[in-house]
């Protein structure tokens, strides 16, 4: 399995490849944490490297709680992957986000609560810093793309993240707004926790399909409608990352490289040996 690839991209539906990709292979490594949501197909575009994960499979046969998102991190990482840019498709909690706009969250709400969050558990606690969870030298180069292809994109927004498969209840839906929220998904969590944990630079690019159900003059949110505008919003998030590609892979030092070993609280001595011996998959140099 090759282990130099530099750029991640973790897709949502229909986002599989890019059109002119040269498909080098497709993997389905084994992690310590089980195999990934599907194959990651290895390509190059543009001259750089790149690994496609689909976050809930091919066919989305994969409920937001499902997702193995620890082996899609731990295989990413695996492959040499240090900088991730994920695709997802929200809920806008706000008049101005509508429906096929593109949005870049600086901030999370996480109100998930089935779901194995962390790498760093069962004899070996680690503390990593989560204020900001997003990268912000990735942040800053979409912004510049999206400026370059004429993409409307809403930024410094807070993304609330939410258990599922069921959308929200409209009292849960105006909480949210209340809270201070702008969109509403159910998978960037916790994919965005692990990436950081595994030493990833990570961001997140939302996609809108509908208003929720706050919006009491809209009509409900239905699966038709989800769909419909998911499929417009994967040929533009294709055209994104098309332009974007030219300023992937290009940082030789990654900002996050070498900051989890000062996370790692346990004592040696405490230490589980059955979790350090999967840990050295991600951190060989560490344990």
């Amino acid at each position: 399995m090759r282990e130099n690839v530099k750029i991640g991209i973790i897709g949502g539906t229909g986002l599989y490849s890019l059109d002119g990709m040269e498909i080098l292979e497709e993997v389905h490594p084994d992690t310590p944490w089980g195999k990934p949501s599907d194959a990651i197909t290895i390509g190059k575009f543009k001259g750089k490297t790149m690994a496609f994960l689909p976050r809930h499979g091919k066919g989305h046969f994969l409920n937001p709680s499902e997702i193995p998102a620890q082996a899609n991190i731990a295989a990413l990482k695996k492959l040499g992957v240090s900088e991730i840019v994920a695709f997802s498709s929200v809920g806008s909690l706000r008049q101005e986000i509508a429906p096929l706009d593109f949005v870049i969250p600086n901030q999370i709400i996480d109100r998930t609560k089935a779901r194995h969050a962390t790498f760093f558990e069962n004899g070996m606690v680690a503390h990593a810093p989560f204020a900001d969870p997003f990268s912000d030298r990735l942040t800053k180069v979409i912004e510049s793309t999206a400026r370059q292809i004429g993409l409307k994109l809403h930024t410094k927004k807070t993304l609330v993240c939410m258990e599922g498969p069921l959308f929200s209840t409209r009292a849960e839906s105006h909480m949210y707004r209340a809270w201070g929220a702008d969109i509403i998904n159910m998978t960037v969590l916790p994919e965005a926790k692990l990436a950081r944990e595994a030493e990833i630079e990570y961001q997140m690019v939302c996609m809108s399909t509908d208003y929720d159900c706050w919006k009491e003059d809209e009509e409900h949110v239905t699966v038709e409608m989800v769909i419909q505008n998911l499929t417009k919003n994967a040929e533009t998030a294709k055209k994104l990352l098309s332009a974007l590609v030219d300023s992937l892979g290009t940082e030789d030092k990654n900002l996050l490289k070498g900051s989890t070993k000062f996370s790692l609280i346990t004592d040696p001595a405490k230490r589980n040996p059955e979790q350090i011996s999967k840990l050295k998959y991600l951190f060989p140099s560490y344990f």
